[in-house]
């Protein structure tokens, strides 16, 4: 039976690893956890978590997939990249999406946009391979799972809008819509389902969930997935959002996006927001027509096996089938960050 171990940092990780566990499971394999302390709360009954790295020797994984930017060195096991979200381009290449941090033997890309970007770096380093393989987190999406997400509908049949905002401050669009959609909320035509990124401002977050009644719900990032597979639009910004839900074929309308593209209505104001709304529940074909080509672009798999191929794209590397690697670069000071930041999630320590 092959072991494999799921890293993640943030909550955001965990709707992107957990049906990833649900492949690993399904193919017979043994599947452990590693996650940041404060995590912990969000693990469900049954999986299984690991809190120090003796437990992680000892569970010998031939594999560790990541969710987030970096990975710890010192675990054993190929050390898989599987990302914590798309490109919406936040930042310059080389801080975001396409920076490489030397850690990773193995990145699992979503699609062309990034698969033809991670070739060409892994042609320029040498010490890492790229497969596309589609990304897990979206599989419920293409499951064929009618249950994901139906109990999110208003048992009325109202639209269903969803609202999602990036943490990023000069990005977020969430206090500049605060007001527009809490009278949206009141006025009661729509359904709204609310979430903000879990390193959001506290008051913030109090801020929306204040919202919550008849009219609108607030839920965290794990449920991100039923949110999107309910929600007929999305309301965002320069989210990563704003690309999973697009994937779906349905439109997104964004506030101030940093790089607004045609498969997007952009706005720039909260009083426009309505006339967007309308506009997406009733979209031309052109639009249609954008979105679909975009979602090709990102995340050509519509089959819900992005697991399947992730795990074999796993198994190749550790046969030796995709090829040598040239030797990682040394990364002292980022391994020795690595290690504190390993520390602060445990009472333990290295030597345990």
């Amino acid at each position: 039976m092959q072991r494999h171990l799921l890293f993640a940092t943030t909550l955001y990780a965990l709707p992107v690893l957990r049906p990833l566990a649900e492949t690993i499971h399904a193919s017979g394999g043994e599947a452990a956890w590693f996650v940041a302390s404060e995590l912990a709360p969000y693990m469900k009954e049954g999986e299984q978590v690991l809190r120090h790295a003796r437990e992680v020797r000892r569970f010998a994984p031939s594999a560790v997939y990541s969710a987030s930017n970096w990975v710890p060195h010192f675990f054993p096991g190929v050390k898989v990249q599987v990302f914590h979200g798309f490109n919406v381009e936040k930042r310059e290449s080389t801080r975001g999406h396409f920076r490489i941090r030397g850690l990773f033997d193995l990145y699992c890309t979503q699609g062309p946009a990034t698969t033809e970007s991670f070739q060409q770096l892994a042609r320029e380093h040498g010490h890492f391979k790229v497969v596309e393989t589609g990304w897990p987190k979206l599989d419920p999406l293409f499951s064929g799972d009618s249950a994901t997400g139906s109990d999110l509908h208003p048992h009325d049949g109202r639209v269903v809008c969803m609202y999602a905002a990036t943490f990023t401050e000069s990005l977020s669009s969430a206090r500049a819509l605060f007001g527009e959609i809490g009278r949206q909320i009141a006025r009661g035509d729509r359904y709204w389902l609310l979430t903000l990124h879990p390193k959001s401002d506290p008051e913030l977050v109090r801020m929306y969930r204040s919202l919550e009644g008849p009219n609108a719900r607030y839920l965290e990032a794990v449920d991100l997935v039923s949110m999107m597979r309910a929600a007929d639009v999305l309301v965002s910004d320069t989210s990563s959002a704003v690309s999973e839900f697009i994937v779906q074929g349905k439109p997104v309308v964004t506030f101030r996006n940093r790089a607004p593209r045609p498969h997007m209505i952009d706005i720039q104001t909260a009083d426009q927001l309505e006339a967007a709304l309308q506009t997406a529940l009733n979209p031309p074909d052109a639009l249609i027509d954008e979105i679909q080509r975009y979602a090709l672009h990102i995340h050509p798999a519509r089959d819900g096996r992005s697991g399947e191929r992730i795990l074999a794209a796993t198994d190749a590397f550790a046969r030796g089938e995709l090829g040598p690697l040239a030797p990682k670069p040394l990364n002292v000071w980022r391994k020795l960050k690595g290690r504190l930041r390993y520390l602060g999630w445990t009472e333990g320590s290295l030597s345990d």
